[in-house]
């Protein structure tokens, strides 16, 4: 007997007779591979034409672009921005990088507000920065890690100064250890509450008044973010979080804020004096353990870096590596990063069941004698700022 389906509509009629032709028969999965065989094909071609083309347009721009960032560089050295009267926060100030940024920026006759987590030290950036020149300084204790802090430090330099130019954010922890070794992979976290999550959180708060000024944000990367050196990965990751978000954010905001991405390589700061977060989330001096990491590349003094960092801002660039000669080490990355990774293990890493005090650019640091030399007289000593 056949069965027999009532069709209620001409409609009806056409799709059931059209699902009964084709009972059975895969046309959607037909149709599917027909279009993924079609992509494959387009991505085949580009695997073949983009890199030559992409290769071929950059050879003949190149010439034109780095004519035009050279009369740029010109007319940012003639018309560097002028900070007198101006107001900056640094976030990060009571010590290293970050208070000498405050002095610099103090003898430009710039008013600053200051914010760092130790308030005994952040008085006495104040009262420096104040005797070299700054015409008036707030400073806000406060932990870039709570976003409440970050909102408050905002909020408090609005309302004694009316007014922002410049966010430069500096605040950072360094932990050292191997990915491995921490018994509690959670104690590792602060370090991206607060070297990325602490740069976020001010910069939302103050973009509306930054956007106001036409303003800056200055931003501390690190050139950590490219050499990938063995018992850094959790602070090589949160630098190169930041430097991504805030290339992104220079996208976003287009020509209302500046933006300038500084990437250290290593300047005197307490991190360079061996300041650490070990495996157990504690707070140590460990110089031992910096001079494993820091071999015999030389410290860069760290007003020379300050100067530069500031000068940068000023001149409205968007990228700077200070010292200058260790973007030498982002060559090696892009072209060969095999050879950098490897001489990082063979310097870095000591021999199997050997402590990490064994490591070869240990030993060719005491070998040589350079350290003092080649670090600053600072980083000899291994007292730091307490309070």
């Amino acid at each position: 007997m056949c069965n027999l389906r009532v069709v209620s509509s001409p409609c009806n009629l056409v799709i059931a007779a059209t699902k009964t032709l084709f009972h059975g028969f895969p046309f959607r999965n037909t149709l599917s591979l027909s279009l993924s065989k079609e992509m494959d094909l387009i991505n085949q071609f580009l695997n073949i034409v983009a890199p030559p083309t992409a290769i071929t347009l950059l050879l003949f721009i190149l010439p034109s672009y780095w004519f035009f960032k050279f009369l740029a560089s010109i007319l940012s050295y003639i018309f560097s921005e002028n900070v007198a009267g101006k107001v900056v926060i640094i976030a990060g100030a009571s010590s290293g990088i970050g208070e000498h940024l405050a002095y610099e920026y103090a003898r430009r006759g710039a008013c600053l507000a200051l914010a760092a987590r130790r308030k005994n030290s952040l008085r006495e950036v104040g009262e420096r920065a104040l005797l070299l020149g700054s015409p008036d300084v707030l400073v806000v204790p406060s932990d870039v890690s709570k976003v409440d802090d970050c909102k408050r430090l905002i909020h408090e330099t609005i309302n004694h100064f009316g007014r922002l130019d410049h966010l430069v954010n500096d605040a950072g922890v360094t932990p050292l250890c191997m990915f491995e070794e921490p018994s509690e992979i959670t104690k590792m976290a602060p370090v991206m509450d607060i070297n990325f999550w602490g740069y976020v959180y001010t910069t939302r708060f103050a973009i509306p008044h930054l956007r106001r000024s036409k303003g800056k944000i200055i931003v501390i990367g690190s050139s950590a973010s490219w050499l990938y050196a063995p018992r850094l990965s959790f602070y090589a990751a949160s630098k190169a979080a930041v430097i991504s978000f805030f290339e992104t954010l220079r996208v976003e905001l287009g020509s209302d804020i500046e933006i300038t991405i500084v990437n250290p390589g290593l300047i005197e700061s307490e991190m360079t004096k061996g300041k650490f977060l070990n495996k157990d989330g504690r707070m140590v001096v460990d110089q031992e353990m910096r001079d494993v990491e820091l071999s015999i590349v030389p410290v860069e003094r760290v007003e020379r870096g300050a100067k530069a960092i500031v000068d940068s801002a000023c001149r409205g660039e968007n990228y700077l590596t200070e010292p200058s000669w260790f973007r030498t080490t982002f060559i090696w990355r892009v072209f060969c990063p095999e050879i950098l990774d490897w001489l990082n293990h063979v310097f870095l890493i000591p021999p199997p069941g050997a402590p990490p005090t064994e490591a070869l650019s240990k030993k060719i640091l005491d070998l040589t004698g350079l350290k003092k030399y080649i670090y600053p007289p600072s980083l000899l000593s291994p007292v730091i700022k307490v309070g």
